[in-house]
């Protein structure tokens, strides 16, 4: 146990499969939460077979998994169930990803929970929350996002949306959300009130933060779809393909960073038309603007354009493959390489937050 972690001393019982919960338990563990996952017996978190499986898991499970220590229990059997209620005893928290009712049917519900254990914090993860019509539904991150109108807004130029390898409703919507609720119950727990049922929607998680199309609709003009100001309806907020076929991100957002960034070009005769300077968002000459960026950007190479910019504080940085940031200075802290006996050699990215005394 690291004593020096915000969360030694807490006990999780984790009953989630798949991607959000798991996340949220890791970020516990990492935290210095004791956490115990709790499995069936036969296949056990369908994420183990998800991918290439190398030695005995997926590196799916290996990525979400870090820092637990595993059990198998058969919720459906009566001795196995006594056995984790008197788990439930000791924990501070269970977290659990069935679809609404399920933990009832098992009866391991949040009433007999809290008989055994008052101080316990439960979570429930699930798609569109415990109640309401489409608590029933089945869904995934595609589901979630497109009911949100947050896929809606993540399209090109052509429209279609494209699909987010950062899983947004899983990720921002499931883990992130249930990590919220979770610590929000412990605080008032350890200032002596009573456990709490956390209950995430993943659904509603995202459309409380699809803040910037709310803002559209508020001003009575929200944006189509690719020319919205963070989604290409701007050309000092967009991406540019390089002569190599690689891509710069340029987030010149302030009028400071594009003046900056105009000098890097050199071509200083694009610094009045900044969308600060009244260029409409989305509009005919945002859209030839980003056009002669295209071009410009389209001269050089990847290496080349990074080199230009190294200097200038402008923000205009190079897009990384996932192998190149994992080797990059910038994550140097957080990245290592592992072998495992069971696991295999595998890239690790540690938590991110840090916690000095």
């Amino acid at each position: 146990m690291n004593t020096e972690l915000p969360l030694s001393g807490i006990r999780v019982l984790d009953l989630t499969r798949l991607l959000p919960g798991p996340v949220a338990t890791m970020h516990l563990a990492d935290m210095g939460a004791e956490v115990i996952k709790i499995e069936d017996p036969g296949p056990g978190d369908y994420a183990r077979a998800m991918g290439p499986v190398r030695n005995e898991v997926s590196q799916f499970f290996v990525a979400v998994n870090r820092g637990k220590r595993m059990m198998r229990l058969d919720l459906k059997d009566a001795a196995h169930r006594e056995q984790l209620l008197a788990m439930v005893e000791t924990a501070d928290v269970l977290v659990e990803s069935f679809r609404p009712g399920v933990m009832d049917k098992l009866g391991l519900g949040w009433h007999t929970l809290r008989e055994r254990n008052p101080r316990l914090v439960m979570c429930a993860i699930s798609g569109y929350g415990q109640h309401g019509p489409y608590a029933l539904l089945a869904g995934h991150d595609i589901n979630y996002i497109g009911y949100a109108g947050m896929l809606d807004q993540n399209a090109g130029a052509d429209g279609v949306p494209a699909l987010p390898n950062l899983q947004v409703g899983d990720l921002l919507g499931g883990a992130q959300s249930a990590l919220q609720g979770i610590l929000a119950a412990l605080v008032a727990v350890k200032m002596g009130g009573t456990g709490r049922m956390v209950d995430v929607s993943m659904t509603a998680a995202v459309m409380a933060h699809n803040i910037m199309p709310l803002v559209g609709v508020n001003n009575g003009a929200p944006a189509a779809p690719g020319r919205d100001l963070l989604t290409g309806g701007v050309p000092c907020y967009n991406v540019y393909r390089t002569a190599d076929g690689r891509y710069m991100a340029v987030g010149a957002l302030e009028l400071k960073f594009w003046q900056g960034c105009c000098d890097v070009l050199q071509r200083p005769d694009l610094k009045p038309r900044h969308w600060q300077l009244g260029q409409q968002v989305g509009g005919e000459d945002a859209m030839a603007l980003r056009a002669e960026l295209d071009a410009v950007f389209a001269a050089r190479t990847l290496a080349q354009w990074t080199e230009a910019f190294a200097d200038a504080d402008c923000c205009v940085t190079p897009v990384l493959r996932t192998e190149e940031a994992l080797q990059h200075p910038l994550f140097r802290d957080i990245v290592s390489r592992r072998m495992h006996d069971t696991e295999g050699e595998s890239w690790s990215v540690a938590q991110p937050v840090r916690f000095a005394p």
